[in-house]
């Protein structure tokens, strides 16, 4: 999985030609990840939401980001390891655009080896 990360509103500081420069070299990026097989999903997040903590009775609802870093999406990808997937995530167009991005990589869990769970989706074959 990667997650998308920037600090605050990045796309807010980019003029109407480059935001729309942006969305087109996304979705270049998503074609080219679609075409080499390598894209289950991949959504951008809206900037609202909530956060919500505490147990069942002592829930507390706060904003969804308590930090300047924001999570703005997500790539749900196919690699066949690690180093895979940090290459995918190298190729990301948020780098080209904010200088303050970030793409965290994370493998996901597809069994659960004490039980053999399958996880929904985890038997994917890379």
């Amino acid at each position: 999985m990667l997650l998308i990360r920037n600090v605050g509103d990045a796309k807010a500081g980019l003029t109407p030609e480059q935001h729309l420069a942006f969305v087109k070299d996304c979705e270049v990026y998503i074609e080219k990840l679609v075409k080499n097989g390598n894209l289950k999903s991949a959504q951008p997040m809206i900037r609202e939401g909530a956060m919500i903590s505490g147990t069942p009775g002592a829930f507390v609802q706060g904003p969804y980001h308590t930090t300047d870093e924001i999570l703005v999406g997500y790539y749900h990808i196919l690699a066949k390891d690690l180093d895979g997937a940090i290459a995918i995530a190298k190729g990301n167009l948020e780098f080209a655009y904010h200088s303050n991005a970030k793409v965290e990589v994370r493998p996901l869990k597809m069994k659960e080896e004490t039980t053999s769970y399958h996880y929904p989706g985890g038997n994917l074959k890379v």
